[in-house]
């Protein structure tokens, strides 16, 4: 393992080296190649040959070492040949909750040759390895635990090859300047409402247990316009038509999600709030959201989930 003061000089030397971009292409400047451990046994057979020929002033020692020497130093220009060239671009890559794995996208493309048994990822995780076909491309996935809420930006990227003998890597470190918003981990509890409006002083900041925000109110014929997720699919396997569950909002209020109103450290506070916003989303009832220092006024849809969403990720860290 190296010291701490030298693996700093390695990362900043990198970052200065091969900067992170969207977008980078393998060249001379960006490619490191070494014996691995195979080529460095192959290595010293053939030291250990050679001290043979010396020893015994054999001339067919001297030709296979060399010989052998020779396989050697082509390996190392294939190797680095076969990885030339490459040009690996960021894709887009969704949100996640904490708890779940965060998905980066990568795709690999030739400018010209075909790239042989590349491997990418994040060490101690095994590599997925892949061909690039002549002026093609590939896609794959790579994934990472998301721990905590928040901005994931991964670690630089090992790229590596051992083609085409084995005896020799060719690697790189490469930042594709990839981030994936994390959610915070839903947490199931207490629906935390506050009543804005004309509602009366004393029902401010009061809480709804269980579904809390509307009533269930029994099955109804689908309609165009329902939400599909209110669909009550056991009935439709039944035989009984499409049916829609039917949910009765509280009436004439604005529905808050306050995160004052719930008790807790603010971790917590905030995965119930992911919660209860799933949910409301889900029945399609408008809803608000007042966190401290953001309010998000009571709406419903996919755009607003999606900021209420963010509001819960993004609290506490610095813009």
């Amino acid at each position: 393992m190296l010291p701490i003061s030298l693996k700093a000089r390695w990362r900043r030397w990198v970052v200065r080296r091969i900067p992170a971009a969207s977008q980078v292409q393998l060249n001379q400047r960006r490619i490191f190649i070494m014996p691995d451990r195979v080529g460095a046994a192959f290595s010293l057979a053939l030291v250990l040959m050679l001290l043979a020929g010396i020893n015994y002033e054999n001339s067919l020692a001297y030709g296979l070492t060399f010989l052998l020497a020779a396989v050697f130093v082509v390996a190392i220009l294939h190797t680095y040949r076969n990885f030339a060239g490459l040009i690996l671009k960021a894709g887009a890559s969704g949100a996640v909750f904490a708890g779940e794995q965060a998905r980066f996208k990568v795709r690999l493309e030739s400018d010209g040759r075909a790239h042989q048994a590349v491997g990418l990822g994040w060490p101690p995780q095994p590599l997925q390895i892949m061909d690039v076909p002549a002026n093609g491309q590939r896609e794959c996935e790579l994934s990472l635990p998301a721990v905590r809420r928040g901005w994931l930006r991964p670690e630089r990227m090992r790229v590596e090859s051992h083609f085409p003998l084995g005896i020799l890597v060719a690697w790189s470190w490469v930042d594709l300047d990839q981030t994936v918003l994390v959610y915070p981990r839903p947490l199931e509890g207490d629906l935390p409402l506050a009543v804005g409006g004309d509602a009366d002083e004393e029902d401010e900041g009061r809480k709804a247990a269980g579904q809390g925000a509307d009533d269930y109110q029994g099955l109804r014929s689908y309609q165009p316009g329902d939400s599909k997720r209110r669909l009550h699919w056991k009935a439709f396997s039944r035989g009984q038509g499409l049916l829609v569950k039917d949910f009765a909002a509280l009436a004439g209020r604005d529905l808050w999600l306050d995160f004052q109103a719930l008790g807790g450290d603010a971790e917590e506070r905030l995965s119930r709030l992911c919660y209860w916003v799933l949910q409301l989303d889900g029945r399609q009832q408008p809803y608000g959201l007042r966190l401290p220092a953001v309010e998000l006024a009571p709406d419903f849809g996919d755009a607003h989930r999606e900021a209420c969403l963010r509001a819960l990720a993004l609290y506490g860290e610095r813009s």
